[in-house]
């Protein structure tokens, strides 16, 4: 039984790192792969592949979460897992082996990792139920810690590792995790056992078309929500944008009521019905929203400012951002698992939520500094917000996992993941539209006076004014000099050699964007840390634990139950 455990905790937390390494590796790598696929990033068609390339894994396992979370009760959890490793190194293989260019190469790459994000939400689906089962009640916070923050950290780690392998071929981002997923694949198969008892239901056609519909609309309605729109900065004005939010809202709204009325609804709804799993799935869904809008605004800060300012050249800027964020991903390392062994022995909820206040704070401090600021000072409090992080996440997934019964721990954990994945997705529409809506008053007519005061020209000028400040944005994270790559649009455009050294020179642009940029990015904090305090009172209301209940929970997980008594159990939990 010992050996057992270790064994569900290394695989599971192998296969969520892998997934949440490769849910951020391709920030940094995707100017080597628009370059690998011979496509500008800046064209007006770019824009698109961009987002779904950045965003279809993300939307993809959002919505095959509970879906799948659910079919793991009913034909059990290992195997599903297992499962996924295989799907998902099958999606990296053809990820490497991408052989067109151009735009058929990126409709290849949206495809080859919407079936690796398949194969990721296999993993996401089951991790947390697997070691819930394995451990006991007094050792799950640790193991689930140890898991969660696997999680977090893969997304810090991805930077860090794409940054470097980009730098040698853009293939590579994909070719590593190959082998990890056949070790993964194999070592599951021959060693991961079966724990989780059965549930024999019928799969929820009605229930699945209309929470899958609408999440899929929604998201896809608040992706294109943040792309330009004929002379609007941004989608919103988009009558399909519209559209697609209203549907999506409305088959949402109305996926409760369909699941009232089927057998044997997919989403489990009397769970929401436990204080513990509602609020503590409300605050893991409100963090992932803060964590994922902060990850991008600091990676653009760095990428587009600080390190050109700093004397490093934009093709190295993706691989120093990954580097100068580390004391970040160092602090969920460290204050994770101690967070979890600490929580089994003192409870969740008042750590849970102090890990949540901590971060608040460090995204209100950031608002002091300046866009030349020194690193030691965001180093530090790039180290507060992820230690913030580490002490909520790993208690807050123990107390959700701790509160459900054993035979709905599937479900409950495809919920949950779900919940943080629409908060990931949902965090890009509302960062980037604050940040847009703030340039857009500012940035046109600063690109438009620097370039007369640099002697570019009013037709150049002129470009530079009606510029959206998506292009500069999206430039800065994909590590390019956006003036550059703009001129090369428009190689007619007389200029003089001297203007175009001025302009082309790598910290012009920066410190023309940074004021602009700046005052968006504090409205982005002071958004980003109220919606981290919601999270933390959202915690606070969580039940404490109770030791009775506890052991009562402990001595339902180790008795072999039949499906039967594993039904009449859950009607007396409710």
């Amino acid at each position: 039984m010992v050996q057992e455990k270790w064994v569900a905790l290394s695989n599971t937390t192998m296969g969520v790192l892998m997934a949440t390494i490769n849910m951020s590796i391709l920030i940094i790598a995707l100017p080597a792969i628009f370059t690998g696929i011979k496509l500008n990033p800046l064209q007006p068609n770019s824009f698109v592949y961009l987002l779904w390339i950045l965003m279809g894994y993300m939307i993809v396992t959002a919505v095959l979460l509970v879906t799948i979370g659910r079919l793991s009760d009913m034909f059990g959890r290992v195997r599903l897992f297992n499962m996924g490793f295989a799907v998902f190194t099958v999606g990296s293989i053809l990820l490497y082996l991408t052989p067109g260019t151009g735009d058929t190469g990126a409709l290849e790459l949206i495809i080859f990792r919407i079936i690796q994000a398949v194969g990721g939400s296999f993993i996401f689906a089951n991790s947390y139920a697997i070691i819930t089962d394995n451990f006991k009640k007094e050792e799950r916070g640790f193991a689930l810690g140890i898991n969660a923050i696997a999680a977090t950290a893969g997304m810090s780690i991805g930077i860090v590792v794409g940054g470097i392998l980009a730098t040698i071929n853009w293939r590579y981002i994909f070719l590593v995790s190959v082998p990890v997923g056949i070790v993964g694949t194999v070592w599951s198969y021959l060693k991961l056992k079966e724990t989780s008892p059965r549930k024999k239901q019928r799969l929820d056609i009605p229930g699945n078309i209309t929470f899958a519909g609408g999440l899929i609309i929604l998201l896809v309605g608040v992706t294109y929500g943040i792309a330009p729109y004929k002379t609007s900065a941004m989608g919103w004005g988009n009558p399909w944008v519209q559209v697609a939010l209203i549907v999506g809202t409305i088959l949402l709204i109305a996926f409760p009521f369909v699941e009232r009325k089927v057998r044997d609804p997919m989403f489990n709804l009397s769970l929401f019905k436990i204080r513990g799993f509602t609020a503590g799935s409300f605050a893991g869904m409100i963090s992932s929203m803060g964590m994922m809008g902060f990850m991008f605004m600091i990676i653009i800060l760095f990428q587009g400012i600080w390190l050109p300012i700093h004397g490093y050249h934009f093709a190295s800027v993706p691989f120093w951002a990954g580097i100068y964020m580390l004391p970040m991903t160092v602090a969920m390392g460290i204050f994770g698992p101690l967070a979890g062994r600490y929580s089994d022995t003192h409870g969740q909820r008042w750590l849970a939520s102090t890990g949540l206040i901590v971060s608040g704070v460090a995204l209100l401090l950031l608002v002091l500094l300046p866009a030349d600021f020194i690193y030691i000072f965001m180093a530090i409090l790039l180290f507060m917000f992820g230690a913030g992080m580490g002490i909520f996440t790993a208690p807050n997934t123990a107390a959700v996992m701790s509160s459900v019964p054993p035979d709905v721990r599937g479900s409950a954990s495809g919920m949950l993941s779900t919940l943080r994945n629409v908060g990931t997705t949902a965090s890009m529409g509302i960062f980037f539209s604050i940040l847009i809506l703030g340039l857009t008053t500012t940035l046109p007519h600063t690109l438009s006076s620097a370039v007369i005061s640099a002697r570019g020209g009013s037709n150049l000028a002129g470009i530079m004014a009606k510029l959206p400040p998506t292009e500069a944005i999206f430039g800065a994270l994909l590590g390019i000099n956006p003036i550059k790559a703009i001129l090369e649009l428009y190689p007619t455009i007389p200029i003089s050699p001297s203007a175009y050294a001025t302009m082309t020179a790598r910290t012009w642009f920066p410190t023309i964007f940074a004021p602009a940029f700046m005052k968006s990015l504090h409205i982005v904090f002071y958004v980003g840390a109220a919606i981290v305090f919601i999270g933390a009172i959202v915690s606070i209301f969580r039940e404490p634990l109770r030791k009775p209940k506890a052991e009562k929970a402990d001595k339902l997980e180790t008795k072999p139950e039949s499906s039967d008594i594993s039904d009449r159990a859950v009607k007396m939990k409710r």
